[in-house]
C-alpha cells in the first residue's frame, strides 16, 4: 500500500533509470523532477463520485436523519479521501462509534491501520476487525472490535495483553470495509497496479531523452586542416572555447569548418505518445486527458463518447461503495435504536459522472418533465443538493402564500344582484354572434345628397 501512495504522490523512483555516471551529475538538476500520470488516472475517477445523501422507498426524497448523520460527521469531505484510498491503495475503511455526546460518529480509517477477518464462508459479515494507530506524539493505540466484546489497550503501551475488555453494545463489528472492486478469491486491488509498469517505461524514456538533451541536442562542431598543437606532455590543447559569442577562425586556408547534426529528441516523445496510449486504455481513462493528440482536445459529442469508458468505470465503482456506504449509515441507526438499522433498501444517491453542457442537462430534465417525473427528483437530476431542495420547497410554499395574499389585495369580482344587468342566453348569445353586421349604404348615400 506504501508504495501505491509514492505512486499516486509522485515520490517515486527519482533518477532510478538514469546511468550511473551520469547521476552524479544531473543529481541538483533532476533530482525533484517527475513525469508522472498515476494521480491523474485516480483523480480523474473520485472527482466523479459525490454521494448526494440517502432514500429510502418509502418515504419521498432524501433521508434527513440519514443527512444529519453524514453532515454532523463531515463526511461531505471525508468520504472522497474514502473513496480516494480505496481506489489508491485497494482498500479503506470506515468505523461507525458513539463520540463524545453519544452521537454516531463517522471515521474513516486508512487501510495502513485497519485489518478484519470475515466470518468463514461470509463476503460481507465480519467476525473482527482490529486498528494499530500511531499517533503524532508516537504512541501506540489498539483496539480489537468483535461482535461479543471490545478490547482496548492503553495508549502508548506495546504489551497487547494487559487490555481492558468491554461489552460491544452493537452484537456487530462497527467496522465496513471499502474494497476496491474485490474479486471472490484474492485481495482487492489497486487501480494503480497496471500502470504502474508502464509508468516505469514513460520514467525510463523521459530520463533517456533528458539525458540526450544534455549531450546529443548540442551540435557537435569540428575543424579539419589544422595542425594538432599539444602541450609539454604531449596532449593536444583544444585550440577554440565554443560558445554563443565566439568566432572560430584560422590561418590555414585548408582548414574547413563544420558541425554534426544534433540528435533529435523526436522518437522519444513518439514512444512516450505510445506509452501513454497504452496506459489510457488499461485505466480507461479519456486520452485527452494526456493530450496525446497533440493537444488538441475533442469537443460536443466527441467528449462525450470519449469518456464513456471513465464514467462506466465511475458506476462501477459506485455500486461497490454505495453499498458500503449504506451500511455505515445502517450502523449509525442501530446505534440510535432506530428501525432503520434493518432498512435493506436503502439506496445511496451519487451525483451524475456524466459532465455535460448546462443546456444538454437542462432540455433533457424538460423532456424528462413531459414524462411526469416529480419535480424534486428532476432537481436532484439537475445537481442541485439536498439542502438546496429543501429550501426550494420552503420558497415554493412562500411564493404561494404571497401570491394568495396579493389576490385578496386585488379587485374582486361584483356579485350579480336583482338590479344587475343579465348576460344573455347562450342560445341568445349564438343567434347576436351570427346576425350579420349593419351595412353603411344610408351613410354613404346621405353624403352624396347632402347640401353643399
Amino acid at each position: 500500500m506504501w508504495r501505491y501512495a509514492q505512486y499516486y504522490e509522485g515520490d517515486h523512483q527519482r533518477l532510478a533509470f538514469s546511468q550511473a555516471r551520469y547521476k552524479d551529475a544531473f543529481r541538483e538538476v533532476f533530482e525533484t523532477w517527475r513525469d508522472n500520470f498515476c494521480g491523474l488516472i485516480v483523480d480523474s475517477a473520485t472527482e466523479r463520485m459525490v454521494v448526494e445523501g440517502f432514500r429510502l422507498p418509502e418515504s419521498p426524497g432524501f433521508d434527513q436523519d440519514a443527512r444529519e448523520l453524514w453532515q454532523r460527521s463531515s463526511m461531505d469531505v471525508l468520504s472522497t479521501a474514502v473513496h480516494l484510498d480505496a481506489m489508491v491503495q485497494g482498500r479503506a475503511y470506515v468505523l461507525v462509534w458513539p463520540g463524545d455526546d453519544g452521537e454516531p460518529s463517522i471515521q474513516p480509517v486508512s487501510g495502513e491501520e485497519m485489518v478484519v477477518q470475515y466470518k468463514p464462508g461470509s463476503r460481507t459479515e465480519l467476525e473482527a476487525a482490529a486498528r494499530f494507530f500511531l499517533d503524532a506524539w508516537g504512541r501506540q493505540w489498539v483496539t480489537l472490535w468483535t461482535e461479543d466484546y471490545v478490547y482496548e489497550v492503553k495508549r502508548g503501551q506495546t504489551e497487547w495483553e494487559n487490555g481492558v475488555r468491554s461489552r460491544n453494545p452493537l452484537g456487530v463489528v462497527p467496522v465496513v470495509p471499502f474494497h476496491n472492486r474485490s474479486r471472490l478469491s484474492g485481495a482487492p486491488y489497486s487501480d494503480l497496479a497496471n500502470v504502474i509498469p508502464i509508468q516505469d517505461a514513460i520514467n525510463k524514456t523521459v530520463s533517456d531523452a533528458l539525458t540526450a538533451s544534455e549531450f546529443a541536442a548540442f551540435p557537435q562542431r569540428y575543424v579539419t586542416g589544422l595542425e594538432i598543437i599539444e602541450d609539454d606532455q604531449g596532449n593536444p590543447v583544444e585550440p577554440f572555447k565554443i560558445a554563443v559569442d565566439k568566432l572560430l577562425q584560422a590561418e590555414d586556408p585548408q582548414a574547413r569548418f563544420g558541425a554534426f547534426e544534433a540528435a533529435s529528441l523526436s522518437n522519444y516523445c513518439d514512444l512516450v505518445g505510445l506509452l501513454l496510449q497504452h496506459m489510457s486504455s488499461i485505466s480507461r481513462t479519456p486520452s485527452h486527458y494526456f493530450l496525446v493528440n497533440g493537444g488538441a482536445a475533442p469537443s460536443g459529442e466527441a467528449i462525450i463518447s470519449a469518456e464513456a469508458g471513465l464514467v462506466a468505470k465511475v458506476r462501477e465503482r459506485m455500486l461497490y461503495f454505495g453499498e458500503s456506504w449504506e451500511r455505515v449509515i445502517r450502523l449509525c441507526f442501530a446505534l440510535k435504536g432506530d428501525k432503520r438499522a434493518e432498512a435493506y433498501s436503502m439506496e445511496t444517491v451519487w451525483r451524475d459522472p456524466e459532465y455535460r453542457t448546462e443546456a444538454q442537462h437542462i432540455d433533457a430534465l424538460l423532456k424528462l418533465k413531459q414524462l411526469n417525473v416529480p419535480e424534486e427528483q428532476l432537481w436532484s437530476d439537475a445537481g442541485y443538493t439536498p439542502s438546496q431542495i429543501s429550501t426550494f420547497r420552503e420558497m415554493r410554499k412562500a411564493d404561494a402564500k404571497a401570491a394568495a395574499e396579493i389576490q385578496k389585495l386585488g379587485p374582486q369580482p361584483e356579485q350579480a344582484g336583482p338590479d344587475a344587468v343579465t348576460s344573455p342566453s347562450e342560445a341568445r348569445a349564438a343567434r347576436m354572434a351570427a346576425k350579420p353586421p349593419q351595412g353603411n349604404s344610408g351613410n354613404a348615400s346621405r353624403k352624396i345628397h347632402e347640401k353643399k
